[in-house]
């Protein structure tokens, strides 16, 4: 599953990459620059969804009563979660930038990067209680969303059919990034490459390599209510 890349001389970039063709914009904005680390191409379909005990290969802390939090939690601090598991969260901390590149699903992230979140950023690797948002085991990290759309621009303001793009951003910059200590970046969205032109999707690719040239001199956004919603 893992493929690496050489190291870059500013740091390293690590991507989840889930995209479903080989032509699609979410494949095609992947550069080939020399600072990439790809920690997951998710196309295959290795990283189930559902909730499991596959994931664990230790005997379960409470088999009367499953559940999958608690499992993980246990597993991880015994240092029995999968291999492939701990070799995903090993990348995970070697990096500076961790990079998400996907299609938007019903505002959110397909089900197989959902699985990823869930499995990789358990309690005890990306976060603890106490030990999370500014706290988060995974802080002084970066974090990025680029993703495409299937709605246009203008379906994502405020008077727009879909409201503003910063609302459905906020469960996945705040609720899982910021919540595991990441910093996060500006998201990097690609509208409705679908219904563009070959000219208008050359742009978007051409335009998210241009800004992965100085995404080093970036600063994060104010994670917090107020960048999403307004005052």
């Amino acid at each position: 599953m893992p493929w690496t890349l050489s190291r870059g001389p500013q740091g390293k970039i690590s991507l989840v990459l889930c995209r479903f063709t080989p032509s699609s914009v979410c494949k095609c904005s992947f550069p080939q620059f020399t600072n990439f680390l790809m920690i997951a191409n998710l196309t295959g379909g290795k990283m189930v969804p559902e909730y499991t005990v596959l994931y664990m290969n230790c005997a379960l802390s409470s088999p009367e009563f499953f559940s999958y939090g608690v499992e993980a939690y246990e597993a991880c601090k015994k240092r029995s979660l999968t291999s492939d598991i701990i070799a995903e969260q090993k990348k995970v901390q070697e990096a500076d930038l961790v990079m998400f590149q996907f299609p938007l699903y019903w505002f959110s992230v397909p089900a197989v990067l959902k699985g990823w979140m869930d499995r990789v950023l358990c309690q005890g690797f990306a976060f603890d209680l106490p030990g999370f948002y500014d706290d988060g085991l995974l802080k002084g990290k970066l974090a990025i969303l680029s993703l495409t759309t299937g709605g246009t621009a203008d379906m994502y303001w405020k008077t727009g059919a879909s409201g503003d793009f910063r609302y459905f951003l906020w469960p996945l910059q705040h609720g899982t990034l910021h919540f595991c200590g990441f910093k996060v970046l500006a998201p990097h969205i690609s509208f409705a490459p679908e219904f563009a032109s070959e000219e208008e999707r050359r742009g978007m690719v051409a335009s998210w390599a241009q800004r992965l040239k100085t995404i080093w001199k970036e600063e994060p956004i104010p994670c917090w209510p107020p960048w999403y919603f307004g005052q």
